[in-house]
């Protein structure tokens, strides 16, 4: 397994467009189930684009900064170098792969943050999906009960493609997604030098990671509970190694 790199994309954690009088910190004595760790959530952030000016990177970053305000603990994956699913002689243990799914392993909630390309996900942001197994790595599933955040960039009119079908994608992969969303339409026009301008745009993020918190609060130490499945407990590890990797 590889170590798990602290890697924070943000340059800074100003807030100048919030009231801080307005955000609402949660409600950690009704949210947390009995025996919760205590630590802050683990939230990990996935965007997807190369590029230098990345809009689903710089949405990334801008909910960084609310969750860590919020209490949370960040983290990126940086998809450079990562490479295609299936490529030949390629597997869990490459560098780039290992690290997503210890970052993935370490999370208690994530962010996926895309780019609409031709109507759809980027494809840099379906292989990072692609690349985190529904089976088990030494008995836990990297991404069951975990909560899940969308966001989208478009460069032209405002769209929902590429969240809806991040979406399906979460439920598939028995994640808590939460019903709230953001979608960033002629991204180019919200960022100044790097950052999000003020507007209802920048507040529907604002909206969106509030709400991963106070449902990663919720789910984390009840996720046996509620992901528990009368079919899996009368399978075998072994039937389900098998059915879930043919």
């Amino acid at each position: 397994m590889s170590t798990i790199p602290e890697v924070t994309v943000t340059h800074d954690d100003t807030m100048p467009n919030i009231d801080a009088a307005a955000l609402r910190q949660p409600d950690r004595a009704a949210l947390a189930a009995p025996g919760d760790p205590g630590h802050p959530p683990r939230i990990l952030l996935l965007y997807g684009s190369l590029r230098e000016t990345s809009y689903s990177r710089g949405v990334a970053e801008e909910g960084a900064r609310v969750l860590r305000a919020l209490g949370c603990e960040t983290r990126f994956f940086d998809p450079h170098g990562l490479p295609q699913v299936d490529d030949h002689g390629v597997d869990a243990e490459h560098e780039k792969v290992a690290e997503l799914r210890d970052l993935a392993l370490w999370s208690e909630g994530m962010v996926w943050s895309s780019p609409e390309r031709h109507g759809a996900m980027s494809g840099l942001m379906k292989t990072q999906i692609d690349w985190l197994p529904l089976a088990p790595i030494g008995g836990v599933r990297p991404t069951q009960g975990k909560t899940l955040a969308l966001c989208q960039v478009s460069g032209g009119s405002q769209s929902f493609n590429a969240v809806n079908q991040m979406r399906i994608l979460g439920r598939w992969m028995r994640m808590v997604t939460i019903p709230n969303q953001s979608s960033v339409p002629k991204a180019w026009g919200e960022f100044e030098a790097g950052r999000m301008r003020p507007s209802p745009l920048y507040n529907r993020i604002v909206d969106v990671m509030e709400e991963l918190t106070r449902f990663t609060w919720m789910a984390r130490g009840r996720k046996d509970m509620l992901v528990d499945r009368y079919s899996e407990r009368v399978e075998s590890l072994e039937e389900v190694h098998t059915r879930v990797n043919s």
